[in-house]
């Protein structure tokens, strides 16, 4: 993006904070920072949306052709009128409707998202507004267009596309699919496979304080200090049987288990990655690992034989050869085809050149359905006792839990401790200054940080990171989650701050 950025490329900016990319927008002769209340997403997207339709600035072909259901949308949206939304989103009515028309009106306009739509309570519906803006628009089906979502690690898209998720099998293959089932059941030589679905996480964790849930098996992951609402989850954890953690350090959830595996980390192992672009690329092992510790899909195969299931490879080679005879979308993809730029799904029989842009004449179910969708408020917001919302999120020098970039010096000296940024109109009213040491309190818990007096966060609100395992910001976070796909509300909890200390 700031490459684009330095090629002329113009951005319009929503988020709460001036983040690096916000203040790419903010300088730009034509760029637009809409710097929202933080949980507002749905009513200024809706808002925007508002202005594409009252100004014709719609792609009528397009929707003619290729989508459904346009009158509802239409119908739905005349209530977020951009100058009655101004209260509600925080974003002045002028900014709005000038982001929709340089959004509506640009000859190719991309859409990148990242966990600040998904991370609340409406997230699913955060995002189906925008893909609404985008079949308004037309902006999909074309190259430089589209709507992309920006993983939060770098292989979530791999993982999911193994079967990760607790209602598919690997290729997004159902439960209720009987030809799909029998066929992974006789390429893996069981009689049948369940066809009952798995339970996310946070009701994992429900269940195992009402001790109907045992144990985890937890791979490269660290709830005990990124889930949301940590406190709870870390009881649910200790109240569990059994706990296996497979990973390179003692992280918070490996120092609660009863068996740790030493992992591989990624340049001492062969494998692949696929992107959120949904390219396959190779991982190619540069040195071995230390001491007793094994490639993840070893220790797995380990595991199954000592439970009686001989599953024997003897190079992740084999395994990608297994994953494209039984995922329609891998089908036509081997090592030997992922040299140098890697592979695109679909890639549906050997030869395929993969599929790097997708939807150019028809969506998999024909046409695109328009889905009308209304504000869902955040679990909690700022009130009298907790007058400040806490948005939590990463820094540059840190990587998820911190387990790796933690253990660097470099980076422990630029940013080695917990900072909690504050706007100096609310350090003021607390009686706080840069480098203050302060408490963050929220319903759930209380954490100690150091306090950052600066205008990148939006008045009323809060900044933290969740890498530091000694000032354990996630004990703060909301107990709300998306209503569909219980990903915890990360973004938005109301705290107070106490200080100096």
């Amino acid at each position: 993006m700031k490459q684009a950025a330095a090629g002329g490329t113009k951005f319009i900016v929503i988020d709460p904070r001036r983040t690096e990319v916000a203040a790419i927008a903010d300088g730009q002769p034509d760029g637009l920072w809409l710097r929202l209340k933080p949980g507002t997403n749905i009513p200024l997207l809706n808002s925007i949306l508002n202005v594409i339709f009252e100004e014709n600035l719609i792609a009528e072909a397009f929707i003619h052709e290729r989508t459904e259901n346009v009158e509802a949308i239409r119908d739905h949206i005349k209530d977020y009128v951009p100058e009655k939304m101004e209260e509600v989103t925080g974003v002045p009515a002028s900014l709005v409707r000038e982001a929709a028309r340089r959004y509506a009106g640009a000859e190719n306009a991309l859409i990148l998202y990242g966990l600040g739509v998904a991370e609340h309570k409406g997230g699913t519906s955060g995002v189906m507004a925008l893909a609404n803006l985008v079949l308004a628009t037309g902006h999909v089906g074309r190259p430089y267009n589209g709507i992309n979502p920006l993983r939060g690690q770098n292989n979530v898209q791999g993982a999911c596309d193994m079967g990760t998720l607790p209602y598919t099998y690997p290729g997004y293959q159902f439960l209720d699919d009987e030809k799909s089932m029998a066929r992974f059941a006789k390429a893996w030589g069981v009689n049948a496979l369940s066809t009952e679905d798995g339970l996310m996480e946070p009701q994992m964790y429900d269940r195992a304080l009402e001790r109907t849930f045992k144990g985890l098996y937890i791979v490269g992951y660290d709830p005990a200090q990124t889930q949301g609402n940590v406190g709870h989850v870390q009881k649910a954890l200790k109240a569990m049987d059994f706990i296996v953690v497979q990973d390179l350090f003692m992280t918070e959830t490996a120092k609660l288990a009863h068996v740790v595996l030493p992992a591989a980390c990624f340049y001492e192992k062969d494998g692949t990655f696929t992107s959120g672009e949904r390219r396959v690329r190779r991982v190619c092992k540069a040195v071995d690992p230390p001491g007793s510790a094994k490639a993840d899909w070893e220790i797995i195969c380990l595991l199954s034989q000592a439970m009686g299931y001989p599953m024997v490879y003897t190079h992740p080679e084999h395994i990608m050869a297994e994953i494209a005879r039984l995922a329609p979308q891998y089908a036509g993809i081997s090592y030997d085809r992922l040299e140098r730029d890697g592979q695109v799904w679909p890639c549906p029989e050997p030869g395929h050149p993969g599929t790097p842009l997708m939807y150019t004449e028809q969506f998999p179910r024909g046409k695109a359905t328009f889905v009308p969708v209304s504000y869902i408020l955040p679990e909690e917001d700022a009130d009298r006792d907790y007058p400040l919302v806490l948005i939590t999120g990463r820094k540059l020098e840190h990587y998820n839990n911190g387990s790796m970039t933690r253990r660097c010096r470099g980076f422990d000296q630029i940013a080695g401790y917990e900072a909690v940024e504050i706007h100096p109109a609310d350090a003021e009213k607390i009686g706080v200054r840069e480098g203050s040491r302060v408490r963050v309190i929220s319903r759930r818990g209380t954490v100690k940080a150091v306090a950052r007096v600066t205008e990148r966060s939006r008045p009323g609100t809060v900044f933290m990171t969740f890498h530091y395992p000694d000032s354990l910001t996630n004990l703060l976070t909301s107990p709300g989650m998306d209503v569909k796909t219980l990903t915890p509300e990360y973004k938005v909890c109301a705290v107070k701050i106490e200080g100096p200390l």
